[in-house]
Order: C-alpha cells, then sequence, then structure tokens
C-alpha cells in the first residue's frame, strides 16, 4: 500500500564464484558444487540475511513481497519474449544465459524457453470462462529467482493476488528466527512428502536417473474409482427392470439443448417445459441423482450413463483402456500417463525411450478442458513435471508418424476424424455408429518441429478467430484417401477403427459401476469420438493404418450434423428410443 521497498535492509544476493586457482581448490570446488542446488549454471546465486538483528518468525513486520518478473500463459510466451521491449533481455541476464543483441534471436529465445521451467510458478483462477481458467506462469524478479532450494528451508512462498491493484504478487515469510549471514532458501516441491516423488519434481534442479523404476501402470484401485464417484457427487441407481412401451407412444422430451428444440421432428417425440411429466430427459449438463430418479420415475429414460466420466475424462479413459491388454495398453490409445498418480512411471519411461534415441514428444493435456485449451507438445522432460503444478494433467505418446492427407494449398497435413457413437445398453452392450463421419485438418504441412505451431499440430480450428477452417465431407474424403492410399480402401480402415471402439466399450462396461459404466436400463447417451490414424507394423510385419482413440467428449456439438444431414437427430433418437434402426443412418458394432 505505502510502495515501501525495503528488502535491502534485510537481505542480500550473493554470488558464489569459482575461482580456477589450483587442483586442490579444485576439487574441493567439485565437493561444492555437487552440494550446490541450482547446478548447471557456472555461477551460483544465494540469498542472505543481512540485518544485523537478524529476522524473527514471530514478528509480524518480518513478511515480505517479491514483485513478478514476467507473467504469462504458456502458449503466449514465445511471442511475449520476441515482441515486449527488455523483456528477453531481462529473462536472459536472470537464467544466466549469454544475450548481448539488441534484437531477440530465435536462439536466445529458445534457451529462455527451455530454461524457465527452472525459475517459473503458477496460479490459476478459479472464476471465469473457460480460457480465464488457463493456468497461469510467472517468474519472480531477481531477488525472488535467486532464492535456492533446500529440504528443510528456511523460509515459505506463496502467491497472493492484491485486487486493488489486480496484481499478483510472492509472499516470503520466515519458517523460523534466522541469524545476520543465514541463506534464504525455500523448498521447490512444498507439500509433497514421499521421497520418490519429491526427487521426480526436483529432477528439474537436481537431474538423477530413475530408469530403475517400472514404468508399467497397474490399474489403479477401487478405492480409486469410489473415491472418483464421490467427488462428482453423483449417486448409483437402485436395480430396476426395464420399462416396456406401447408402440404408439409419442415421448414427451425435456431438454435444454437448442439444437434438439431446432432439429428434432420425429413425430412420435414432443417437446415439454415441463420436467415432471417427461418421459425423456435430454440434458445438457451432467445428472447426479440416479438414486432418486430410479427410485421415484425408473421408466423416465434420459440422455447419459452413470459414470461415463469413465470414457469422457482424460485420465479415467486411459486407465479403463489399459484393460484391453498389452503392457503398454491397446495398440488404439496413445501410451498415457496420469502426471498426478503415475510421475515416477512416465519419468523411467521418458528416460529409457531416451537411451534408446526413440523419439520423445509428449502432449500434455488437463484432464477436463476441452478445445485444446492449456494442451502443449514438448520433448522437455521438465516442462512435463513442472506442469503437473498446475491443473491435473495426463501426458500422451505425440504421434510421430501420423498418416497425413494432401492438401492442395499447403501439403501433407494432419488430420482427425470424429465419430458420433450411440450407446444403447449396457447389459446387453448395443452400440451404433452414425454413417457420417467428420474431419479436421491442420492448416500447415505437418513436421516435427515448430511444436509452438497451433496450426501445424492441432486441427481444432472453429474456436480461433481469423483462423481458417477446411471443411471436406466424407463422402469427398473417401475417394480422395483412397488416391492417395491405393492400398488402404477405406472399408477395411474403417473396420479395425469400429474394432477399436468397440473394444473400448467393452472394457468399460465389463466391471460394475463405480469402476464401469453403470448399466441403468433407462440411460442411453450420444458420446463423439475422436480419432487419428497412425503408420504402425502389424504382427506380420505388415505396414498398417493404426487409429489411435484421442478423446470421448459427452454431448458433443451436432451443429455440422444437422446442418448437413436434417434427419440426424431423428435417426439418433429413433435408434436410442424406439429401438427402430431399419430408415436410420446408423451401423450397430456391438
Amino acid at each position: 500500500q505505502s510502495q515501501v521497498f525495503d528488502a535491502g535492509d534485510y537481505f542480500g544476493i550473493m554470488q558464489v564464484e569459482e575461482v580456477d586457482e589450483e587442483e586442490e581448490a579444485e576439487e574441493e570446488l567439485e565437493a561444492q558444487v555437487k552440494k550446490k542446488p541450482n547446478p548447471g549454471n557456472d555461477s551460483c546465486f544465494k540469498v542472505i540475511i543481512t540485518n544485523e538483528n537478524g529476522l524473527q518468525a514471530s514478528n509480524p513486520d518480518s513478511i515480505f513481497l517479491i514483485d513478478h518478473a514476467w507473467t504469462y500463459r504458456i502458449d503466449h510466451a514465445r511471442q511475449q519474449l520476441l515482441h515486449v521491449p527488455g523483456l528477453l533481455h531481462r529473462m536472459a541476464n536472470l537464467m544466466g544465459i549469454d544475450f548481448h543483441g539488441e534484437v531477440p534471436d530465435e536462439g536466445s529465445i529458445e534457451q529462455v524457453l527451455q530454461e524457465m521451467w527452472k525459475y517459473n510458478q503458477t496460479y490459476q483462477l478459479s472464476q471465469g470462462t473457460a480460457e480465464e481458467k488457463v493456468p497461469v506462469w510467472y517468474i519472480m524478479d531477481e531477488f525472488g529467482s535467486r532464492i535456492q532450494h533446500s529440504d528443510q528451508p528456511s523460509f515459505a512462498t506463496a502467491p497472493l493476488f492484491y485486487m486493488p491493484q489486480q496484481i499478483a504478487y510472492t509472499l516470503l515469510w520466515p519458517l523460523r528466527d534466522l541469524e545476520t549471514g543465514d541463506e534464504v532458501t525455500r523448498d521447490y516441491a512444498y507439500g509433497e512428502t514421499d521421497r520418490l516423488i519429491r526427487k521426480c519434481v526436483l529432477l528439474p534442479w537436481v537431474p538423477t536417473e530413475v530408469v530403475d523404476v517400472s514404468c508399467f501402470t497397474p490399474e489403479p484401485s477401487d478405492e480409486h474409482y469410489q473415491a472418483i464417484l464421490t467427488e462428482n457427487k453423483e449417486k448409483l441407481p437402485i436395480e430396476i427392470k426395464p420399462s416396456v412401451y406401447a408402440e404408439d407412444k409419442v415421448f414427451k422430451v425435456f431438454t435444454d439443448v437448442q439444437q434438439f428444440l431446432n432439429n428434432l421432428t420425429h413425430p412420435r417425440f414432443v417437446f415439454t417445459d415441463s420436467e415432471g411429466e417427461a418421459d425423456i430427459l435430454f440434458n445438457f449438463s451432467h445428472f447426479k441423482d440416479y438414486r432418486k430418479l430410479s427410485e421415484e420415475r425408473p421408466e423416465v429414460m434420459l440422455n447419459q450413463f452413470p459414470c461415463e466420466n469413465l470414457l469422457t475424462v482424460k485420465d479415467c479413459l486411459a486407465s479403463v483402456s489399459r484393460r484391453a491388454g498389452g503392457a503398454d495398453g491397446p495398440r488404439w490409445l496413445p501410451r498415457t500417463f496420469n502426471l498426478q498418480t503415475e510421475l515416477p512411471q512416465f519419468i523411467s519411461y521418458f528416460q529409457q525411450r531416451e537411451r534408446r534415441g526413440e523419439d520423445n514428444h509428449w502432449i500434455c493435456k488437463p484432464w477436463n478442458l476441452a478445445r485444446s485449451l492449456d494442451t502443449h507438445i514438448t520433448n522437455s522432460l521438465n516442462n512435463i513435471i513442472r506442469n503437473r503444478e498446475s491443473s491435473p494433467k495426463v501426458v500422451c505418446k505425440y504421434i510421430e508418424n501420423p498418416v497425413l492427407f494432401h492438401r492442395e494449398d499447403v501439403g501433407m497435413v494432419k488430420f482427425d476424424i470424429r465419430y458420433v457413437v450411440l450407446l444403447r445398453s449396457i447389459k446387453p452392450l448395443k452400440l451404433y455408429v452414425y454413417d457420417v463421419f467428420w474431419l479436421r485438418f491442420s492448416n500447415r504441412a505437418f513436421s516435427l518441429d515448430d511444436l509452438h505451431d497451433y496450426e501445424k499440430h492441432f486441427t481444432v480450428m472453429n474456436y480461433t478467430p481469423g483462423v481458417t477452417l477446411k471443411q471436406v465431407h466424407c463422402e469427398e474424403f473417401i475417394p480422395l484417401f483412397e488416391k492417395q492410399y491405393p492400398e488402404y480402401p477405406w472399408t477395411t480402415v474403417q473396420v479395425n477403427i469400429f474394432k477399436a471402439f468397440a473394444e473400448l466399450f467393452q472394457v468399460a462396461s465389463a466391471k460394475p459401476a463405480p469402476l464401469g459404466i453403470c448399466d441403468y436400463p433407462s440411460s442411453r447417451a450420444i458420446y463423439a469420438v475422436d480419432l487419428m490414424l497412425k503408420w504402425d507394423v502389424s504382427r506380420d510385419g505388415k505396414k498398417i493404418m493404426q487409429p489411435q482413440i484421442l478423446e470421448v467428449n459427452f454431448n458433443p456439438d451436432c451443429d455440422r450434423a444437422c446442418k448437413y444431414h436434417p434427419t440426424f437427430f431423428n435417426d439418433v433418437f429413433s435408434t436410442l428410443f424406439l429401438d427402430e434402426v431399419d430408415n436410420c443412418h446408423v451401423t450397430c458394432i456391438v
């Protein structure tokens, strides 16, 4: 409030120089370097207490504010270093990187982007739009960034957002009484008590090998799934008998999804504004109290299944899919690790691949944000380890050898495919696929570089203003694809895709809830499955196109479907609620 800058009365920054006098001194120095908390830089800085009276932990004045030198979101870091005057210079200085030029150069920017993972901290806002909730990263000023790590820290730090100024600071306060000359340290792995996890979390500053840890990721315990159910506040239904409806019954539908109101025209469905008199509830948001519904109105059908988040949330999708076998999981799912619970296994796997000289590009995704928000591609282990500190994330092997599609205007680009799948029931498992699929393309030719280039590595273009969205209808796509890959007829490719879908839903429903999707006879659901194709080698040594399931989406946006296929919702409702599929554009796959 009063802008009093008095840290200099209490602290000093000392530079620990490495002197090269003679061999004895060098040996002594090596011993020091081993102790040094921030190995790597030639000179090491320390913050020490210079005030002759020291600092008392109980004194209410022993609390300090540290300024933030740079606050950014990962997506904007490169552009800011390029365009914000003086930023690159300051960051290079702070990180001990040689940069003497006036004009930012690619090499220095790249170095800062690599090194910043040893310096940055993160927070995120708990309110606002999905975009506003994307984690914010910041680097403390020269004073804060010089505070070294210790397992027995003398100080603690925490970010503080000061509303009157709309600015974030870091609070710094002593954990015990300190004397003149004592070092100011903090715990870089604050809050982690497990020894192995601490070792993993501190790896950016204290490089170490974790290859002796098995990279096998067993299925989580039953308690893990029970905890997810509790956290989601979902109440499982009681057992009910499937309802039987008259053959000419007209069903009253209650929905808050505008797309249905505009596009469902089937004569056996009418809309109602009263939830109480509805035969079908088609909700956009997640339904929670299945117990009450099953007890009071078991005949009411709805558009979701209890525990379907086992498919639609990325960490659950990975753990459930592993039931389909193989040490690395099924061939149709990219190798995936949950950074909260499988960090040592991931680091071990990463380091083993590194030793073997294999590709190590990974994609880091939040468990539950859509539209590629806060999703990053990287081959930096430090980057991935530190990303764990923001929102809960999974890390998946980035597909380094995707099947590409030739676009006249740009060349060979990545593409992904979206299928709409209709889940009619769990027991027996009945699964349909809508006969039309949708395609999304990257806007720039693919190569394994420029990992920050969104239009090269991502296919979701319809949410970015000013970016062209290439649309190709599936009926046009198939002949073009077969012309580019004459040895791979689309029917064969699609058989493998459907096989992957069938396997996924089989393993997801094989165990009782909450370990699997709940068998509730009144539930129906529509999901969108996004996938890519990658080049792989079959067991008999043939080059094949292997489907890779990327994610399963609940209540997908069906705008394009309605626009080009006016009967879309009529087909969906006939299949799910009337069991009439004869004149519908659907294929039964299980």
